[in-house]
């Protein structure tokens, strides 16, 4: 009788948070961070969960671009910040270079508040999807030139501690009654990985969790907000197969073997990436999409359309 009280109990709470919708989102993008690397850092805290595990509600996300099974980060960025594939280095144009908007200039249109915040540059491929319209990711003249005119009320970059930098971002967003975009990217998680360096890895991985652990707190504290945590792509081809060789994560005991890191290249792969979802309208993002599908169901969530 307990067991149905409880699983009645869950029905009708998942009811209730279907019929409610977002004031606020909190994109979390870990670039390159495939499922091996959530895994590695979940073994490496020997036990204590880690922030990701919060969420009830994750899947997989397809990651290719529209002219190449492994996309590169300006494709991937595009394909959230606009709802639309594009050809790899492209940043908010279509394959034939037509400008598309993106949820964080939507988002501005609709008076909302919006923030950026990375760990790397401000105008680097994913957090640039979010405002710039260039064919070439590589120029940087204009890409700063449209960042002057957006009108984004939280810009922050190299930041040493996102989690600290998530923090102060939401505290300033926050005052705005209409509610706020917010995407915040462990941006160097990529690079670590395109060098094949494990122990970097779960470094950057621990900072860009910590930042999540505040996101989520946030939400829980503000029951308006909703959490979306994926990646842009997988890099590194990153594997945990058996073995005793890995010093980041020691062989509990009692276990017959430990587990070992293992690369199969320097570059990004064509895995698709997890995804996990905290708060109102998170059970839309169950199972298996494609990457633009993420940003159809944020716009339609913050009614953007």
């Amino acid at each position: 009788m307990k067991k149905l009280s409880f699983t009645l109990f869950a029905a009708l709470s998942l009811t209730a948070a279907t019929a409610q919708t977002p004031k606020n989102i909190i994109l979390m993008i870990g670039d390159g961070m495939g499922p091996a690397h959530v895994t590695a850092l979940v073994e490496a805290q020997a036990g204590t969960p880690v922030n990701m595990e919060r969420p009830r509600v994750g899947g997989l996300v397809k990651t290719s671009s529209a002219n190449d099974r492994v996309t590169d980060s300006a494709a991937a960025g595009t394909a959230y910040a606009t709802g639309h594939k594009t050809n790899d280095g492209s940043l908010g144009v279509c394959p034939h270079g037509r400008r598309l908007e993106s949820i964080l200039e939507k988002a501005e249109r609709a008076g909302l508040a919006t923030g950026l915040v990375v760990t790397t540059t401000l105008s680097d491929a994913t957090p640039a999807a979010f405002y710039a319209h260039v064919a070439d990711r590589n120029d940087k003249a204009t890409i700063n030139a449209q960042f002057a005119e957006a009108n984004i009320e939280v810009a922050a970059e190299y930041v040493p501690d996102l989690a600290a930098a998530t923090d102060e971002a939401l505290k300033i967003l926050a005052t705005d009654p209409d509610g706020f975009f917010l995407m915040v990217e462990g941006s160097n998680i990529d690079k670590v990985a395109h060098d094949n360096d494990g122990e970097a890895v779960l470094r950057e991985l621990r900072d860009f969790d910590a930042a999540v652990g505040v996101a989520l707190d946030w939400a829980e504290a503000h029951p308006e907000t909703l959490v979306v945590i994926t990646a842009d792509h997988e890099t590194g081809a990153f594997t945990l197969p058996e073995g005793d060789g890995n010093r980041w994560i020691p062989r509990p005991e009692g276990y017959r073997r430990g587990i070992e890191f293992r690369w199969g290249a320097h570059d990004h792969t064509a895995s698709m990436v997890p995804i996990f979802a905290f708060g109102p309208g998170a059970e839309s993002f169950g199972g298996i999409q494609e990457n633009t599908a993420v940003n159809h169901k944020m716009t339609a969530l913050l009614s953007l359309n």
